[in-house]
């Protein structure tokens, strides 16, 4: 069990090491407007996210089920949220992208399959075969990290129904307006922060809190990256607003 944690915990300074490396140098993933023909192969956008997506959403319910550890009402309560998730991510929001003839290089969706197998793995180990807790189904810290969970997925979505909305056919960008996006420019981004944030809290455990390093150390540098091409792409575009954390950053 030592052995695991310490690996989780490696795993988690891999992904804040990733964040510095993507900051400091400010590389941007190509994909989507930052899309590169340089980074080599590339294949259809839609079923990029869709094969990115899959490992987590198969992974982790599978060892988390079939592990010898019993299962509680908490732990089929994470089963839930991530499988709810993820079905989502992988079965309804790639298809609903109009990003006609768009393109994804193929070096992301290996990187994005390693980045979801993983966290996928660790969680599920860890509530299959690892997990001992005897926390109470309605205790505080389950209580606040689902009202967290929930309403970080609610951000998330409607930012992203509100961005591809403004993806107009042949159209081009638009300044997304309202909600969030009155503050910072990826609400999209700070939500799904913000739900597995609410997921960590939950679970209350190592693999869970690694899974919402990643997570941030992920999504921060890819909203930052987002903010400057607003910036350098409307030249009306709003100076009050930040990148992903409403009035800090």
């Amino acid at each position: 069990m030592t052995d695991f944690y310490t690996l989780v915990w490696i795993w988690a300074g891999i992904g804040i090491l990733v964040f510095f490396i993507l900051v400091f140098f400010k590389i941007k993933a190509p994909y989507g407007r930052h899309s590169s023909d340089q980074w080599g192969p590339v294949i259809d956008n839609k079923w990029g996210w869709f094969w990115m997506e899959l490992p987590a959403f198969i992974v982790m319910p599978l060892l988390a089920l079939t592990g010898p550890e019993p299962q509680t009402s908490l732990s089929y309560l994470l089963v839930f949220l991530w499988s709810y998730h993820y079905f989502f991510r992988t079965f309804i929001f790639p298809f609903r992208l109009k990003t006609k003839n768009k393109k994804i290089p193929l070096v992301i969706v290996c990187s994005a399959l390693l980045f979801n197998g993983v966290n996928g793995l660790v969680n599920g180990y860890y509530l299959g075969f690892v997990s001992q807790s005897s926390q109470e189904f309605l205790s505080l810290n389950v209580i606040v990290g689902l009202i967290v969970f929930c309403l970080g997925m609610i951000i998330n979505r409607h930012a992203d129904k509100k961005l591809i909305a403004l993806r107009k056919k042949d159209q081009g960008y638009f300044i997304p307006k309202g909600g969030l996006f009155n503050y910072i420019s990826c609400p999209n981004h700070f939500g799904e922060i913000v739900e597995w944030a609410g997921f960590a809290i939950i679970a209350w455990s190592v693999p869970a809190l690694s899974f919402f390093i990643w997570t941030f150390c992920n999504l921060v540098p890819r909203a930052l990256n987002h903010h400057q091409w607003y910036q350098s792409y409307f030249k009306d575009y709003p100076n009050n607003r930040k990148a992903v954390i409403p009035f800090i950053w």
